[in-house]
């Protein structure tokens, strides 16, 4: 992959090759950046970088059957690990191994897509994936072994955060000591589910969301689309440049969202005082029940961020405010109003403590039910401003 392909992230780049260069490479890297922000395209270019001896900012110049294997990503000292689960194809024990077709297959259509798309290819939407100790015994023994091409060797693991304890703990010691020339490369969106004795002994990289201009013209380049079309997607990409593809495609997943998001909120608001109300709650709850639980806990993100952009419009943050609805008899600026100092703070906790229930396997059905209830009530809660 071409520095060039990446987005942005120029100060990045130039880290990453001025370290090459001078030969200060830090043998465990932590990629931090947002979804779609470039962390994966990044690492799998540093990688090509290092291993084929490449000597400019376009990522040639070095050795070019190598270059040429990075193209196919099957460089045989280049390895990957990344969140796994069962599905048709692997009934037992899965690791990253089994799925490399699928996985190249991500990287060639989606390299800035994210882990709802990676789980959709697998056909496991209703399932979470983990990095786990039988992940972790095959990256031991992948990296014991010497370099094929005799110089380094690199390991990228793709969400980091997805690693279990076991997992974890059983690479703690691979990753202080590693094997020479062996470069660790941890991508997370969150370094804070990633344990303290891994963060620390990584060198860390924060990626910031993309900058819109480098978001349009993409955009132009690669779906030949008009100028003003391509800004008005990159605002509403808010840095992510694989809701920005989405977006081109209506493809988005939040284009859902927005259709159960809507429903719930006008059901919470005539759920006071009114039976019928409730039912349509449970039969909301019943029905995200159904969904898989990372399209759950995307749900409840997107529904966040929803209630964080309508508090903004509230207090008069024009400027910050991206979001667009695409429901044509819904008006952010009348919802706006009903979320303020008075609630927001609770609304976001009440949110984040559902999604954390679901991630630990909680029945979805019920932790949905209770956010609801308590929905109905902090959405009456009347400003401090206004009491």
């Amino acid at each position: 992959m071409l520095f060039s392909e990446i987005l942005g992230q120029e100060h990045i780049k130039n880290h990453l090759t001025t370290s090459v260069d001078s030969g200060r490479i830090a043998h465990a890297q932590l990629f931090v950046g947002p979804e779609g922000s470039g962390t994966l395209p990044m690492a799998i270019a540093y990688a090509q970088y290092l291993l084929c001896g490449n000597i400019n900012s376009e990522n040639n110049g070095g050795n070019e059957s190598c270059n040429l294997k990075f193209k196919t990503l099957s460089h045989p000292d280049l390895h990957f690990a990344f969140p796994v689960t069962k599905n048709e194809k692997v009934k037992k024990h899965p690791v990253s191994s089994h799925f490399l077709e699928e996985w190249r297959q991500l990287i060639d259509r989606q390299p800035y897509g994210n882990l709802f798309d990676w789980y959709r290819l697998l056909g496991v939407e209703n399932k979470q994936g983990q990095i786990g100790v039988d992940e972790a015994h095959d990256i031991v023994k992948s990296l014991s072994l010497k370099s094929y091409e005799g110089g380094y060797k690199v390991m990228i693991i793709w969400m980091a955060e997805k690693m279990n304890s076991s997992a974890a703990n059983k690479l703690l010691k691979l990753i202080e000591e590693p094997p020479s020339k062996t470069v660790f490369i941890l991508i997370a969106e969150d370094e804070e589910q990633i344990i303290n004795t891994i963060r620390s002994r990584c060198q860390i990289l924060h990626f910031p969301p993309l900058a819109e201009d480098a978001i349009s013209e993409a955009l132009v380049e690669k779906y030949q689309i008009q100028e003003k079309d391509a800004k008005k997607i990159a605002i509403q990409a808010n840095g992510n440049f694989n809701k920005a593809c989405d977006l081109v495609y209506q493809d988005s997943e939040d284009i859902q969202f927005e259709k159960w998001f809507i429903f719930w909120i006008r059901s919470a608001f005539k759920a006071r005082g009114n039976k019928s109300a409730i039912h349509d709650l449970i039969s909301w709850s019943e029905e995200i029940a159904k969904t898989g639980r990372e399209t759950q806990k995307q749900f409840l993100q997107f529904c966040l961020d929803y209630f964080r952009q309508a508090m903004l419009l509230n207090y008069k943050a024009n400027e910050l405010v991206y979001l667009e609805p695409q429901t044509d008899d819904f008006q952010l600026e009348k919802f706006a109003p009903f979320v303020h100092d008075a609630n927001i703070l609770e609304i976001s906790e009440e949110l984040q403590t559902a999604a954390y229930h679901i991630e630990r396997n909680g029945n979805s059905k019920i932790i949905l039910t209770d956010l609801s209830i308590k929905l109905t009530r902090l959405l009456h809660k009347k400003s401090q401003a206004n009491a």
